[in-house]
Parts: C-alpha cells; sequence; structure tokens
C-alpha cells in the first residue's frame, strides 16, 4: 500500500507511538532462561508418554502384531472336493462291520439310558 493511497491512515499511524523495549531486555530473557528449572529425566519421559502419542503407537502396535499373525498363520484351506470322504475310503466288504457298529453305538446310547441307577 503506498502512502498516497489512504494518506488518514499514514498519518495516523505516523502518530502512534511504537513499540519501547527495555535496553535490559535480552540480558532478563537470558536470566529467565538460565533460572528455568531444567526437566528431570522422569519428567521427560512422562512429557513425551502421553495420551496424545500413546493412543495412536498402541494402535500401531496392534496394527504390527496383527499383521503378523496373519502372515504367519495362513487362512486354513478347505479341503477339496477331489479328496474322497472317509465313508468312500471303506472297502465294500467292510461296510458290514460298518453297520453292526451303528446298531451297536445306538443301543448303547439307548441302554445308558434305560439302567436304573443301583445304589
Amino acid at each position: 500500500m503506498k502512502p498516497e493511497d489512504d494518506q488518514e491512515l499514514w498519518d495516523l499511524l505516523g502518530r502512534v507511538a511504537g513499540p519501547e523495549v527495555s535496553p535490559f531486555f535480552a540480558r532478563n530473557v537470558l536470566r529467565q532462561i538460565r533460572e528455568a528449572p531444567e526437566a528431570s529425566r522422569f519428567e521427560q519421559v512422562r512429557r513425551w508418554i502421553s495420551l496424545r502419542r500413546l493412543i495412536p503407537a498402541t494402535a500401531l502396535a496392534a496394527a504390527v502384531i496383527v499383521s503378523i499373525i496373519a502372515v504367519h498363520h495362513p487362512v486354513v484351506q478347505r479341503p477339496s472336493e477331489k479328496e474322497p470322504d472317509v465313508v468312500a475310503k471303506i472297502d465294500p466288504q467292510d461296510f458290514e462291520v460298518v453297520a453292526d457298529l451303528d446298531d451297536l453305538l445306538a443301543s448303547d446310547e439307548v441302554s445308558l439310558w434305560d439302567e436304573k441307577p443301583t445304589l
């Protein structure tokens, strides 16, 4: 902005007193810095571990752990359809034995509930 654009503003700004700084300003600032107690090691660690930093760090650690587990333990694959069932692996000669075992298991379950307890 040129002084010719708004002469009243420049006149007003020219009349305002500028900020006055003490001649000992630099010395006073340095004294305040020297007198400030140096934070202990515990205080520095406590300031670093704040919720603002702790929550994202925890989320990052959890994501890393989950990704490591996912990489080392792949998803269990379903058995392929080409693999025959257990029943299909039984020889035709053994069908009688399997049928007898089924009958035996069924009768065992029924007789278990029919028996009277002896005291």
